[in-house]
């Protein structure tokens, strides 16, 4: 992996305009992403972790859409950049899997033609050497028969082999950057193993940065480098996997690992979870957005926390106003956010 980053993304921050109001769905993310890196991006729905990485390709723009902060990838501000540069970046350079592949293939033409459209789109090959392309891009994911299934349409495919075949389109012009966004989303467990494998074995073999959004920090226990935390918008929290799970500072990742079952403790009654909702980005809470929801909130919390890094440990940053020793002591002492109905 290397050490520069290839991507730096600063003060993003994305707003739409609707009926109820101006809903701030990003609010002052900053991340960056080196060669090689597989960096996963976790959080409930509404967290903004869609609209980041759809921002990041051009797809949130509208006339209902205010976008400012900075993104650069080689060079480029891709919050800024046009839509032709755009066009010409996406799918070749930075590609992404998006959550549905259902909705995201298209129903009427057939899985290879699909495949080979982009290939043509991006390059002068024929379409031959495309559908060929395409067919050998299949088989590369795992799908058996790849010839007969590139004559196939999306229907015809389980959930995993659509998951696949939007994965060996998003590969087939050999992008520097991949998103995944759900990308095991509806899949059963087994099927979900096998394509985080996949993903996993891309970012290995080919030195490809692979961004992951997920919900369910289980799912990136054991593949990811880094992970960074949103909540309301905001990133609360970013470190190395090994930071997050064995030395989480912010009181939602507590509650994150905290809802996860563990094989080493006895089984519970019930399993944990974080009381209340998630926030209307429309009119939230002023300060820190999880105040709400979060036990430990004191006075200082009506005001925004900065995301400030960890003492010894400056990639370790998280956005909370306990103090270090405090947040220390409430851990060590088992003060996790309790299942709803405990006492």
């Amino acid at each position: 992996m290397s050490a520069a980053p290839i991507l730096e993304v600063s003060d993003l921050a994305v707003a739409f305009r609707t009926e109820e109001g101006v809903l701030q769905a990003v609010d002052d993310v900053g991340f960056d992403l080196r060669a090689g890196e597989f960096l996963a991006i976790v959080g409930e729905s509404g967290s903004g972790k869609s609209v980041t990485a759809l921002t990041l390709l051009g797809l949130t723009r509208g006339p209902n859409a205010t976008i400012s902060g900075t993104a650069r990838f080689v060079g480029i501000d891709l919050a800024s950049a046009g839509d032709d540069e755009l066009r010409r970046l996406r799918g070749d350079r930075i590609a992404m899997v998006f959550q549905d592949p259902m909705s995201s293939l298209n129903p009427v033409h057939r899985v290879g033609d699909q495949i080979a459209e982009q290939i043509r789109a991006h390059t002068d090959a024929s379409k031959e050497a495309a559908h060929e392309r395409a067919v050998e891009l299949l088989g590369s994911v795992g799908i058996l028969n790849p010839a007969g299934r590139s004559r196939a349409f999306p229907h015809e495919l389980s959930g995993g082999m659509r998951q696949r075949a939007m994965i060996a389109m998003a590969l087939s012009l050999e992008p520097e950057i991949l998103i995944a966004d759900e990308p095991t989303t509806a899949l059963d467990v087994t099927i979900q193993a096998q394509i985080l494998d996949l993903l996993q074995e891309l970012n290995e073999r080919r030195g490809l940065s692979v961004v992951l959004i997920t919900h369910d920090l289980g799912v990136v226990a054991e593949i990811a480098d880094r992970v960074l935390v949103m909540y309301g918008g905001r990133v609360v929290e970013q470190g190395t996997l090994d930071e997050i799970f064995y030395d989480p500072q912010h009181p939602y990742t507590w509650g994150l690992l905290g809802s996860l079952t563990r094989l080493d403790r006895p089984r519970p009654k019930r399993l944990a979870q974080i009381p209340g909702s998630p926030p209307s980005l429309v009119a939230p809470p002023a300060g820190c957005h999880f105040r709400p929801r979060c036990p430990h909130a004191f006075g200082r919390c009506g005001e925004v926390p900065g995301l400030e890094p960890r003492a010894g440990a400056a990639g370790h940053l998280d956005r909370c106003w306990l103090t270090p020793e405090e947040k220390a002591d409430k851990r060590q002492a088992g003060d996790r956010i309790a299942p709803t109905g405990s006492s």
